[in-house]
């Protein structure tokens, strides 16, 4: 089969049979598009011509290019060429797997950086007054605390708020969240946030919608269109910044600190990890190592005779 024939049916595969999310399935065609133009400089057009030697060439140059490539990104390069190969054999297009041998670089362990609590109600103030606060909001203010205090209330994704229609919130307490492999999960919704979208559905959002074209996304930019994840970054870097925090806070930072004081407060982590919509207990294990780190922290300074 041609290459580019190849690709496209991989794509299409972990498109729609394994239903990937779209930014997965986007990065995974970025990455054999640089695989396939890398064989076909070397005259390979078609998938029988390729063969352990050349994936593991294309493996070792992609790993020595200047600048040094991510590890992460590495891996997923990596891991894009020995999908595409895996998924000709099972479709009975190939009769061997020339990337077997291939071992992807394994990623060094990033701990995630948590905010304490503190700082979250410092970020969440500065996008905001609380609602019941005896202070006059804007409309951008109202949505910018429902949006920050929806992201550390339920942990979710930027991705997966963007996302969120208002009848999504129609379940009271809790909120009904689309993933990653379009999968959907419950998550609980506390009484600050639902407070802080109750007060931005009923005072901002009618007017921002009669700004620009129907639409049931829940949150909304300045001219009625669909917020979108860049605008929700911006949102939290400018609360950030007035809030006085120099570390970089972004909507993952809402997710980690999120997961992080769960932990912190005693949840068992596998009730975190259905929360967050991890699919392996493994993932959602990294925030036990920063609870621990804490724990040792607070014990080495308070135990007289730690040291």
């Amino acid at each position: 089969m041609k290459l580019t024939r190849a690709v496209d049916a991989y794509v299409r595969h972990i498109s729609i049979e394994r239903g990937l999310s779209g930014h997965t399935v986007a990065a995974y065609r970025r990455d054999l598009a640089v695989y396939r133009a890398w064989l076909e400089d070397r005259g390979i057009h078609d998938t029988t011509d390729v063969d352990a030697a050349l994936v593991a060439a294309f493996a070792a140059e992609r790993a020595s290019a200047q600048p040094p490539p991510a590890s992460t990104s590495l891996a997923r390069l990596q891991s894009s060429v020995r999908g595409l190969h895996r998924f000709l054999v099972r479709e009975g297009i190939a009769d061997a797997d020339p990337s077997e041998r291939l071992r992807p670089p394994k990623a060094p362990q990033r701990l995630p950086k948590a905010l304490s609590v503190e700082q979250v109600e410092a970020v969440l103030d500065a996008a905001g007054p609380a609602p019941g606060a005896h202070v006059d909001a804007d409309l951008t203010q109202l949505r910018d605390r429902a949006l920050l205090e929806l992201l550390y209330a339920t942990g979710a994704r930027v991705s997966e708020v963007m996302q969120l229609d208002v009848d999504d919130l129609t379940h009271g307490d809790v909120l009904r969240v689309r993933g990653k492999g379009s999968k959907e999960r419950i998550v609980p919704v506390g009484s600050y946030a639902r407070a802080a979208v109750d007060a931005y559905l009923a005072r901002a959002r009618p007017e921002l919608a009669r700004r620009g074209k129907a639409t049931p996304r829940l949150f909304l930019g300045a001219r009625g269109a669909p917020l979108s994840r860049q605008g929700a970054w911006l949102i939290i870097q400018a609360a950030a910044e007035r809030s006085g925090l120099t570390a970089h806070v972004s909507p993952h930072t809402f997710r980690h600190s999120f997961a992080t004081h769960l932990l912190q407060g005693g949840a068992d982590v596998r009730v975190v990890q259905e929360l967050l919509g991890h699919a392996s207990v493994a993932t959602t294990q990294i925030y036990t190592h920063v609870t621990v780190d804490a724990l040792r922290d607070v014990y080495l300074t308070s135990h007289p005779r730690a040291r």
